[in-house]
């Protein structure tokens, strides 16, 4: 069965997302029933259903835009933005993005784009499938419910960011879907608030499962403030991000810089556990190396140059490999490559520092700029730093942007993003960016899908 929203899905519910159920992955704490099981009796049992959300999980986490693998965000637009620099093969998918050359061809754009819509058709068959159910009780259906709105969201956020203009998909039904036309940015960015804060009130407060791979009520509100804040609704921004926050029970600020990546961070809202026991996350392995030159990416000159000698986090989230003529630098923020018997490192998706960072941008919009130095002051103290000097609305703003840049580096495209949401992409890219276009904002969306269905079209501009 080919992986783009265009496909014929098979009528059973367990075909399309539960073909690889029968290993249990980190998520997955119990096997579906050996016997062959319908779409409805997936959900009329909780474990099984249960098991068709976290199976989502373990999708998203090994493929996909929020892939820890060289082929996620993190990697892709790291080095598609000014966060990371190339040494691998120059025939490889990520030479295209580095020297911003994207073709619509191009067969990552391809994978990001099928993965996506595969993880948002799983979510919509288990909405389906549980507002169908008449045996879950009320308080499974609201989780199931909740997590399902959440991942929909969260991947069509994403996607539009990467992609602008895309279709927001709310059913599993093939002929619809088919012939789906793109959604404007701006009524894409309504439907996932809508999913949003409708997660908000069905998912409740206490985490499902202890290690905080199932969302909650402050996941789901996380993102909302993401949303808002992308919306430049800075009132609802703050006041989301404050909700989380002051969830003082649940989250609390490190002490260390070195812990927050760490498994039991209470500092972590949401993350992915790895695929095996012991294991530990992708990002290790593809950003860590240990001699150079580096074999695939390595932190850019640009971003180095932002920390200065007295920022903790260019001594324990930086590391320096050297073959005594020549010296690289890799992202340490995870510092495990290797299965160490017990997993140390989950990959962490949500995290207090951004709430912090979204509520001084939005607090510094508003005028109360008292709260949004507190706020900002936040990152720069752990990281060794003193309270920052800005005075004026315009100067705090400077800062957010430039403590993003160092708190949020190689976490899933925030720089890329940040740059575009601020109308300054064009202008700092063209600096360190010999190739880059005004129109290399989008990606393009792949020529298979174009051909699959012309309703997708115009393409973005420049390809």
């Amino acid at each position: 069965m080919k992986t783009n929203i265009h496909n014929r899905y098979a009528a059973w519910v367990c075909t399309a997302i539960f073909s690889l159920l029968s290993a249990c992955s980190g998520f997955t704490d119990v096997d579906l029933p050996s016997s062959q099981l319908t779409a409805t009796a997936v959900f009329e049992d909780k474990t099984t259903a249960t098991a068709a959300m976290l199976d989502i999980y373990s999708k998203i986490r090994d493929k996909g835009l929020l892939t820890g693998y060289n082929s996620g965000l993190s990697c892709q637009l790291g080095l598609y933005a000014d966060e990371l620099t190339y040494y691998g093969n120059t025939g490889a998918s990520q030479a295209n993005f580095y020297n911003n050359t994207l073709l619509q061809t191009n067969a990552a754009l391809n994978e990001l784009w099928n993965s996506s819509y595969n993880q948002i058709y799983a979510s919509n068959a288990v909405i389906e499938g549980v507002n169908a159910s008449t045996a879950l009780a009320s308080a499974d259906k609201q989780q199931l419910l909740g997590e399902a709105l959440f991942v929909r969201a969260l991947i069509h956020f994403y996607l539009v960011n990467t992609f602008g203009a895309i279709p927001y998909l709310t059913t599993t039904d093939y002929k619809s879907n088919s012939k789906v036309s793109r959604t404007t940015e701006k009524l894409v960015y309504e439907q996932i608030k809508k999913d949003l804060e409708l997660a908000v009130d069905l998912l409740p407060k206490t985490y499902a499962a202890s290690d905080r791979t199932r969302p909650n009520k402050f996941a789901a509100k996380a993102v909302l403030s993401r949303v808002y804040l992308y919306m430049q609704l800075w009132e609802e921004a703050s006041d989301a991000a404050s909700a989380v926050l002051n969830q003082t029970d649940l989250y609390s600020w490190p002490s260390s810089l070195n812990t927050i990546f760490e498994n039991q961070s209470l500092a972590t809202i949401w993350q992915f556990s790895p695929a095996l026991n012991g294991a530990n996350t992708y990002e290790g392995n593809i950003f860590i190396f240990l001699q150079g030159p580096p074999p695939s990416v390595a932190i850019s000159q640009d971003l180095l140059n932002t920390f200065s000698s007295d920022d903790l986090r260019k001594a324990q989230w930086l590391k320096t490999v050297s073959n005594g003529s020549s010296a690289w630098v890799h992202a340490y923020k995870y510092k495990r490559q290797s299965n160490t018997g017990t997993s140390v490192e989950y990959s962490v998706i949500l995290r207090l520092a951004e709430q912090y960072l979204i509520r001084a941008e939005s607090r510094a919009h508003t005028g109360d700029l008292i709260g949004a130095k507190q706020d900002l002051n936040m990152t720069r103290n752990l990281a060794g730093l003193n309270n920052t000097s800005a005075v004026s609305a315009e100067e705090i703003l400077q800062e957010v942007m430039m403590e993003r840049r160092k708190e949020l580096f190689t976490e899933f495209g925030h720089r890329f993003f940040d740059l575009k949401r601020t109308g300054s992409i064009d202008e700092i890219l063209v600096k360190t960016k010999p190739q880059w276009n005004t129109t290399d904002k989008l990606l393009p969306i792949p020529e298979s899908e174009l051909l699959l269905n012309p309703n997708l079209n115009p393409q973005n501009e420049g390809y």
